[in-house]
């Protein structure tokens, strides 16, 4: 089979690797759809982010879905020819955070396409993927690109639930990436009275608006754009940061209210934080690192037409233009989800 293998910064290639056969509660899967992903392209790029470096060659890809080709030894839920979204997460299910509840924080987690422990965790992006049957969510109703944004949607997911109550609330969301524009979607379909959007570029707040921002902001053409929403001690209750930046945390933070909560998203290395401003609003500042459970809810939020993830899908290229498809994620003037097409 043929797959996506990452060897070094700007190092990409399409080799072959030998399939493997699934065993007792797995399935093996023959990949229809996988997003590319900003974790991708850090290793694309930059051969890892932050201390994460690649070490050996590593398959890239978590974002997929494909339809069942055989079921392992006691799988009886699902039957070939299933569309499935896969989940990436697989967590072991019996350290002290699995055990407590918090399985996105598995001491043995294995992640598809993470260079975090070596040897790395081998990816998706492959012709044929062996995953447990518990990893896959039926996907009946939706296309395969649609299945394979089940997981950027369950990131921001758990980022609503990490927020907390969002009913009525106004919602402040800087960057417009693929993470920030679905936590629009999140966010709307948690209930948000109002939702601003920030970014610097126009094309990401064109997608902001016509997923359901009520207001976007130009923080390239305004760099004061956020300046009027820190009046009277600030505006939003919720702030989504989605963009990794320094400034756009510290813009956020000052056009919060009071007690208004910051949910860090973005990774775009350390940052220096406002602390006075922090402890004198008695802000919560909260992480939120991947998901779980929201993986299956996201599928159903999608099959019910509640949340509609087809707007920000922008360019599906063959496997064969793989190293053509990473060039066109890289450039965020004119994509904002890129996905490949295994089949």
């Amino acid at each position: 089979m043929k797959a996506i293998v990452i060897h070094a910064a700007r190092d990409l290639r399409i080799e072959e690797r030998e399939p493997e056969a699934p065993g007792p509660g797995e399935v093996e899967i023959r990949l229809a759809t996988g997003g590319i992903c900003g974790s991708d392209l850090h290793y694309y790029h930059h051969g890892g982010f932050g201390t994460v470096r690649l070490k050996q060659p590593m398959i890239l890809g978590h974002e997929v879905a494909g339809h069942v080709a055989a079921l392992g030894e006691g799988v009886s839920d699902l039957a070939i020819g299933d569309l499935v979204a896969v989940s990436p997460s697989r967590p072991c299910g019996a350290c002290d955070y699995c055990l407590k509840g918090l399985p996105n924080h598995c001491f043995n987690m294995r992640f598809y396409g993470s260079a975090m422990p070596f040897p790395h965790i081998q990816g998706a992006f492959r012709e044929r993927l062996v995953a447990r049957a518990s990893q896959c969510v039926k996907a009946d109703g939706l296309s395969a690109g649609e299945a394979a944004m089940a997981e950027p949607l369950s990131v921001t997911l758990h980022a609503t639930r990490r927020a907390g109550e969002i009913l009525g609330k106004r919602v402040l969301v800087t960057g417009c990436g693929p993470i920030g524009t679905l936590s629009i979607l999140a966010a709307r379909r948690a209930g948000a009275a109002e939702i601003v959007a920030a970014d610097i570029a126009e094309r990401a707040l064109g997608f902001a608006r016509a997923i359901g921002a009520d207001r976007t902001i130009n923080l390239s053409e305004d760099r004061d754009g956020l300046v009027p929403f820190s009046e009277n001690k600030g505006t939003f209750d919720i702030l989504y940061e989605c963009s990794g930046a320094q400034p756009a945390l510290v813009a956020g933070i000052q056009a919060l209210k009071p007690r208004g909560v910051i949910v860090q998203l973005g990774l775009g290395g350390e940052m220096s934080l406002p602390m006075m401003a922090i402890t004198a609003k008695e802000l919560d500042l909260r992480g939120s690192f991947r998901f779980h459970e929201e993986f299956a809810v996201a599928v159903r939020l999608m099959q019910g037409g509640l949340i509609d993830v087809k707007p920000l899908i922008t360019h599906t290229l063959p496997l064969a233009d793989a190293l053509k498809a990473f060039e066109i994620a890289s450039d965020k003037g004119q994509s904002m989800k890129t996905q490949i097409a295994f089949s």
